[in-house]
């Protein structure tokens, strides 16, 4: 089999590409109306993202760098945010929790097309407590205690039948909600951003794109202030 590459093929696929652009508008985004605070700012472009209809606007791509310095990502839902960071929980002993035991920075993509906004946050990763990581828990449902419980996340496994079966042994052993414990080995994470993009796409690709900076030491307001900047397009 050839691996030569068909430029008649490539021809098509960036034709098609081409008849698909869109034009993101006039929507802005300017210094003068931006929130002294990124943290502020974000609630502001979440709450405007979920009355818009952007279909779970919670929803982040969690970028890692695993021990051996391969990036990683992948798609998980925001389940809290507030001066200290964003939070969200998962299988600590998954491959997103030991590259972020080795390297504990991340950053944070909310890819919101419907409204041609997007905001990445990057900053230090730090485990929740024990209490926190409970009390979140206590809110999931019955099949999601399940099936966090059955699954060793990112483990190989022979076959779905093989896991269904862990699943319905569990449902046979914990028939209660309140009977399927917190696993020790699942728990959240609290990022703590350093700095936040906003970016706002604009007609003609000249988009706006505001960050957030501050020193990387920096937890709160009392460590460090935002310095905000405009970058180009």
């Amino acid at each position: 089999m050839s691996d030569a590459i068909d430029p008649d093929r490539i021809d098509a696929a960036v034709e098609h590409a081409l008849t698909r652009r869109k034009d993101y508008g006039a929507e802005r985004l300017d210094e003068a109306d931006a929130a002294a605070d990124p943290i502020a700012q974000f609630d502001r472009w979440l709450a405007e993202a979920d009355e818009r209809g952007v279909y779970e606007p919670n929803g982040m791509v969690l970028g890692t760098v695993d021990a051996d310095g391969t990036p990683s990502s992948r798609t998980v839902l925001l389940r809290g945010v507030d001066d200290r960071g964003f939070v969200f929980y998962t299988d600590r002993s998954s491959r997103k929790g030991r590259a972020l035991a080795a390297h504990p920075t991340a950053t944070l993509l909310f890819p919101w097309y419907p409204v041609h906004r997007q905001v990445i946050v990057t900053g230090a990763v730090l485990p929740v407590d024990d209490a926190e990581s409970d009390a979140y828990w206590s809110t999931r449902p019955y099949g999601s205690r399940i099936a966090a419980t059955a699954s060793r996340q990112s483990e190989p496994i022979a076959s779905r039948t093989e896991l269904e079966a862990r699943v319905a042994e569990l449902e046979e052993q914990y028939p209660g909600v309140d009977e399927v414990r917190r696993p020790e080995r699942w728990g959240g994470y609290r990022l703590r951003p350093w700095r936040m993009e906003f970016w706002q796409g604009r007609t003609s690709r000249l988009h706006d794109r505001l960050v957030y900076a501050r020193d990387r030491g920096a937890t709160d307001a009392a460590d460090g202030a935002w310095r905000l900047e405009r970058l180009q397009p």
